[in-house]
């Protein structure tokens, strides 16, 4: 027994750090001690590996996520940009027509005048006129007047006064929804028409056309959106 027990003694098990000094018992005992040291090394062992392994969130990105991701910011900011340039060009078209509007304002107050003056005969004058004499404040994007201008002449988005044909030109600066005249220039043309017509009454018909408004409008048709 003495022996037996001497063996008992010196059993040692060093399982992954745990040491496991099994004391003087029976040799199932000793065995269940055993087993027990053995499973704690090796939840000692897997717990070690968890705490080393990196979690999902700090692995970064893969190459087929970065692709994924700058492809995405690219197709966003085509589409931001696109839309971008879409309104600037129509904020550029409502800019124009705000200027083409208070010119008619002011050419029909011109119209007035001679009307209540009586001397319609300057009614033709009037047609020739730079239509920005009549504004009392000239826009800032008017460049002056220019004899042949080509659209060149001034910078785009800016209006000029033609000269040989008598007419406002403005210069279109973003032209991707514009479709222009005839003429194929991206500018928009205008000139005073004066308008007659026979007069109704029977007695008159013989009588020369009577005026009967002037208008500032397009010399021929474009299309804008």
């Amino acid at each position: 027994m003495s022996t037996r027990g001497q063996k008992t003694d010196d059993i040692t098990s060093d399982l992954d750090g745990v040491v496991c000094q099994p004391s003087r018992m029976a040799s199932s005992s000793i065995i269940k001690q055993l087993v027990v040291c053995h499973r704690a090394a090796r939840f000692k062992k897997l717990r070690g590996e968890a705490a080393t392994k990196p979690l999902p969130s700090e692995r970064g990105f893969t190459l087929i996520e970065l692709v994924i991701v700058v492809t995405l910011v690219v197709v966003l900011m085509a589409v931001f940009f696109n839309r971008a340039l879409f309104y600037l060009e129509q904020a550029e078209k409502t800019a124009m027509e705000q200027v083409a509007g208070s010119i008619q304002s002011a050419l029909t107050m011109q119209y007035g005048q001679i009307l209540t003056r009586g001397k319609s005969s300057d009614v033709a004058a009037l047609a020739q006129d730079n239509p920005m004499n009549w504004m009392q404040k000239k826009p800032r994007n008017y460049s002056g007047e220019f004899y042949d201008p080509t659209p060149l002449a001034v910078e785009s988005g800016n209006w000029m006064f033609d000269l040989k044909t008598r007419e406002l030109v403005y210069v279109v600066r973003t032209a991707n929804y514009f479709k222009p005249g005839s003429d194929g220039k991206k500018w928009i043309r205008f000139h005073v028409m004066v308008n007659h017509e026979k007069s109704r009454l029977p007695s008159l018909q013989n009588a020369p056309p009577e005026l009967t408004g002037i208008l500032f409008e397009p010399v021929e048709p474009y299309s804008w959106f």
